[in-house]
């Protein structure tokens, strides 16, 4: 990275918004872009920041690829990330209704809830905001066993579940209590950032001086440790590195997609460290939960919503926390243009346009999604063959989509290989009363559901 292009990271972003600003309409200009900024650069990575998770996630849907050319185009940047914040309105002028960045904002444009460099927390995590509800109390309970008793009550804690439902919040609220109770070394980061640190360590000469970075701390916390898979040097740095913290006492926290057992293409060694210590899911969160964490994010940006609006949107957005989140978010945006009037209808058409439909899928999705999981072809599903590695993730399947999406037997009977409907309710009711008693069973069709 040149040094003009550090000084320069408010020129370079403006330059960024030039030309989406040509491309884009005004509102999508000015709902989107008008409170973003370049919190820093660091290597060949910038970090933009953003007003909240519903702006940060339209941003790599809808703009990432547009955002990430563009920079390279006016830089030598390589990677992009967004952080969640709050951007102080500093020099924003008004023209044709259109907020535009002044070009005298340099350096002024700090997140008010940023994240902490010494700890890489992000203070806005705590358990304070933490909704919860049966689908993640054990995890809850685990995490204040944690910051009672560090590096001796279930150690490591290794936490794992569907991308949006509140990993990240958790574990971070369990560094942000340490590092302001105890006067000790926390430090959050994600595995990829523990992978680049790494090679880079080697690529420079400096693997000692990456060793003792991380053996410093007396709480470290590593997220979605899924994506170490394959890399097995840096599985190999892990390892040694779980050892020496692990040996002296130290608290470490794990987050993933999926339960430990099912990381694909990481090490046997490594994954025994990893059930060392207590292992604890989150699950989608129930009805009453998603009502309780509307009306506590409802609250927190003071929207007052009717309970036919509550109803509605816990309704309609069934399994992630996020998106739950990115629809208070846009009624949010809408209540401020429309004068803080917002009608059901209104939420109906946000969600519409905004959210995902999370009750899509058709009967090939869940056959490739298991077929992937049980690591068999796809027509071997739909074929007549009798094979106990085939007939188990048939039946599964046939559970899944009658369970979880409730498809006619008939239907699912006719889908794979015009099969009597029922074979179909007889595989229903094998799978079902097999999970009763069979635990291993029980995780695999949690990580199914999770992918799916």
């Amino acid at each position: 990275m040149s040094q003009s292009t550090i000084i320069d990271k408010d020129r370079l972003w403006e330059q960024v918004l030039v030309e989406i600003e040509l491309s884009a309409s005004k509102a999508n200009f000015n709902t989107w872009f008008a409170d973003t900024a370049i919190l820093r650069i660091e290597d060949d990575t910038v970090f933009i920041g953003v007003p909240n998770e519903f702006v940060r996630t339209w941003l790599i849907e809808k703009y990432d690829k547009k955002i990430k050319g563009l920079l390279r185009e006016f830089s030598d940047i390589k990677r992009v990330e967004y952080e969640v914040g709050t951007p102080k309105p500093v020099n924003k002028e008004s023209e044709g209704g259109v907020k535009r960045i002044s070009r005298d904002t340099k350096d002024t444009l700090p997140l008010a809830d940023s994240v902490n460099k010494d700890n890489n927390l992000n203070p806005r995590y705590s358990f304070a905001s933490f909704v919860i509800g049966s689908f993640n109390e054990l995890a809850h309970a685990a995490s204040q066993a944690v910051i009672k008793e560090p590096g001796s009550a279930y150690n490591p804690l290794f936490i794992y579940g569907k991308t949006g439902f509140g990993k990240t919040h958790l574990i971070q609220a369990i560094g942000n209590h340490f590092s302001e109770n105890t006067g000790k070394k926390a430090f959050y980061l994600t595995s990829e950032k523990f992978a680049v640190d790494y090679v880079n360590s080697v690529k420079n000469n400096r693997v000692n001086e990456f060793k003792e970075t991380y053996r410093q701390y007396d709480l470290l916390i590593m997220d979605d440790v899924q994506f170490l898979s394959k890399k097995e040097k840096t599985q190999e740095e892990l390892f040694h590195l779980f050892n020496t913290l692990y040996d002296n006492d130290k608290q470490i926290i794990f987050s993933s997609d999926m339960h430990p057992n099912y990381l694909k293409n990481m090490e046997d060694r490594l994954k025994s460290r990893f059930n060392a210590g207590m292992i604890v899911d989150i699950s989608p969160p129930e009805h009453e939960s998603r009502i309780a964490i509307l009306e506590k994010k409802a609250g927190e940006r003071g929207l007052s919503l009717s309970e036919e609006i509550l109803e509605y949107i816990a309704k309609s957005i069934k399994r992630n926390i996020r998106e739950l989140e990115g629809a208070l978010n846009a009624i949010a945006i809408q209540s401020e243009v429309s004068g803080g009037q917002i009608e059901l209808e209104d939420v109906k058409n946000l969600i519409k346009n905004n959210v995902n439909s999370q009750d899509t899928v058709n009967i090939d999705d869940v056959v490739q999604t298991v077929s992937n999981f049980y690591n068999i072809e796809e027509e071997k599903v739909y074929s007549k063959t009798r094979k106990r590695k085939i007939v188990k993730p048939r039946q599964v399947t046939m559970y899944i989509l009658r369970e979880d999406y409730s498809f006619a037997y008939p239907a699912i009977g006719e889908k794979i290989g015009g099969r009597d409907h029922t074979t179909v309710i007889h595989s229903y009711k094998k799978i079902k009363e097999e999970l009763t008693t069979d635990s291993e069973l029980v995780q695999e069709i949690h990580q199914i559901r999770a992918l799916l």
